[in-house]
């Protein structure tokens, strides 16, 4: 059996129930998620302990990435009474809006230690060229 000896914890616990936010299947808040570029690609890391890699789901249309998780009960049986749930449980859902200078045909996942970190290339057109002045009658010419 657990003590719990916060009442601060306890009141905030029975506010979300009151209010319908909280609950064995309730809806979890967003995936917190870190986004920086790291040379030639874009690199997304999104939290999601407590999910199996089976359980999530990633999409990409167009420019648009959907990632998708199911965090399911650890408790299982009939015998199995549930003391105390905090942690959210269900279907957790994040949308990113990427650029169009970003290879989505080209993306790789990797997810380690509750952290689903996703690599995207930078596309060859986005990369920065180098534009050559000719004078007088010669052409410009884009050199990589």
């Amino acid at each position: 059996m657990l003590m719990r000896t916060d009442p601060f914890r306890e009141l905030d616990r029975l506010t979300q129930q009151l209010l319908g936010t909280t609950g064995t299947w309730s809806r979890p808040s967003a995936m917190p998620m870190d986004a920086y570029r790291d040379g030639d690609v874009y690199v997304i890391a999104l939290d999601l302990p407590g999910v199996s890699a089976d359980a999530i789901n990633i999409d990409v249309e167009r420019t648009m990435l959907t990632v998708k998780a199911e965090r399911r009960p650890s408790a299982k049986g009939d015998d199995v009474q549930v003391e105390l749930s905090e942690r959210p449980l269900g279907v957790f859902s994040r949308q990113v809006m990427l650029a169009d200078t970003l290879d989505t045909e080209h993306i790789e996942a990797e997810y380690d230690a509750g952290v689903l970190t996703l690599r995207i290339p930078i596309a060859e057109r986005a990369k920065p060229r180098r534009v050559s002045v000719g004078a007088g009658s010669e052409r410009k010419q884009i050199s990589d």
